[in-house]
């Protein structure tokens, strides 16, 4: 399942990578939870989001992440406070400060704000978080260091505070006086907690568990976004945001375009590569880690990139990084496996597409005369035995095909239209019975046999 979370200030990305398998980004603004789910995310867990100078995170669009069946999570911040408003919607809120937003214990928004660095310095927060200055009053009342007025003047004097300005050397200027300052500040050094990162750390840990299970986060039936004049302009914004392309991708677009036919025929693979996505995405389907190594493979095997600076060369030649390389090879894959799903339906489309390139008389003759050939060896007895089925593949591949034998023979089945095995072994005894010169020949022994084979 592949998994994306927002975080920032809350939790350092190398802490989420520690406790679950996932993409990492920024603190989310209005669109990204969008973004997310149209980029292919099964999971959201939504930590840290942006309130102040960016628009925050719109409630539609996670209901659509919802309505797309996307387990949406939200923890510690930005995410508790969504969480607590849509979980009857299906977001799944996770710890103590959702749960005090949802039973309306805490309701301002800055109770979970903070001042912070900015993205080149990590997110570091700058202040701290009313909720975890409750939590930290809240330990020191259990540890008998404070008692229950004194923790509520604290209180009362961080709420006073503006967000930005919340941090323990203000709050403890504003009680200099306090007889029990001494004590509360000395207990502080390691009597601080941290409730916003403890929350997030619930949630990931929730959000492995439901990974590994590949489970449902809850039972409730999404409901259905209204597409508003306001969501289907947000949606054609990011939209156009996902297809703005760079100058130098531009230009060689314009240079294809003075090819016509060569234009055409990359259009319509471009079309074939964009529905199978879309139908890929519908039905989640997601490439796994052997189908995108197996596509690097092959792709390096086809342009002769062997070496690895070949391989370097070709990336900046393309400008492409290993991670975009990875991505390209995954949405290949992941189209791959969306065509293979069509199954026979498309064999009409196949058929149509040979009689429109003019290749469908010369295969159709073809077929008419393996037919007669292979009667004409029935007729006289000859077969080919079960057993001979390696010998088979052998001579398919590397003699017919003059490359190696793929490793899974039933994703290679499935990815020629075939249902099964049964059907490729058919397939290739057939060609392999065609291509014998006559009754006594059998399959090959070794590849300089087969070599002999017309």
């Amino acid at each position: 399942m592949t998994a994306i979370v927002f975080a920032g200030p809350t939790i350092s990305a190398e802490e989420v990578l520690s406790l679950l398998n996932a993409t990492v980004l920024p603190p989310a603004g209005q669109g990204d939870i969008y973004r997310a789910a149209r980029q292919g995310a099964s999971v959201i867990g939504l930590i840290d989001g942006y309130f102040e100078g960016v628009p925050s995170v719109w409630h539609k669009e996670i209901l659509w992440a919802l309505e797309q069946g996307i387990a949406v999570f939200g923890s510690a911040s930005m995410g508790a406070l969504r969480a607590a408003e849509l979980s009857a919607f299906g977001m799944v809120g996770i710890g103590d400060i959702y749960e005090a937003y949802a039973a309306g214990e805490i309701c301002d928004d800055d109770e979970v704000a903070v001042l912070h660095s900015p993205a080149e310095l990590g997110f570091a927060p700058l202040s701290e978080p009313m909720v975890s200055i409750r939590a930290t009053v809240a330990r020191a009342v259990a540890d008998a260091v404070l008692e229950a007025d004194q923790a509520a003047e604290l209180l009362r004097t961080a709420k006073q505070l503006f967000y930005h300005d919340r941090t323990w050397e203000q709050i403890l200027a504003g009680l200099a006086d306090a007889s029990w300052l001494g004590k509360f500040s000395a207990w502080l050094e390691t009597g601080r907690v941290d409730a916003k990162r403890e929350d997030a750390q619930m949630m990931l840990i929730r959000m492995a568990a439901f990974q590994a299970t590949e489970g449902k986060a809850v039972s409730i039936p999404p409901e259905k976004v209204e597409r508003s004049l306001a969501w289907q302009g947000l949606v054609q914004r990011i939209e156009a945001e996902a297809y703005s392309l760079p100058d130098a991708d531009l230009q060689v677009l314009d240079e294809l375009r003075l090819e016509p036919v060569r234009f055409g025929e990359f259009r319509i693979r471009a079309a074939a590569r964009c529905l199978a996505l879309e139908n890929a995405r519908r039905k989640g389907l997601r490439p796994d880690r052997q189908e995108i190594l197996e596509q690097l493979s092959r792709h390096r095997e086809t342009l002769q990139l062997f070496r690895s600076r070949d391989l370097q060369q070709w990336l900046a030649e393309n400008g492409l990084t290993a991670d975009g390389y990875e991505a390209l090879l995954g949405e290949t894959a992941l189209a791959g496996t969306a065509v293979n799903t069509l199954g026979k339906q498309l064999d009409l489309h196949l058929l149509a597409e040979l009689r429109q390139a003019g290749a469908y008389a010369q295969l159709k003759s073809r077929a008419i005369s393996k037919s007669q050939r292979l009667a004409e060896l029935d007729q006289r007895g000859s077969d080919q035995p079960e057993q001979d089925r390696l010998r088979w593949v052998v001579w398919y591949f590397e003699t017919r095909l003059q490359r190696g034998t793929p490793e899974d023979l039933g994703e290679y089945a499935a990815g020629i239209g075939l249902r099964d095995l049964d059907e490729f072994y058919a397939l290739i005894r057939r060609e392999f019975m065609y291509h014998q010169k006559d009754k006594t020949q059998s399959a090959p022994q070794s590849r300089d046999q087969a070599g002999h084979i017309r």
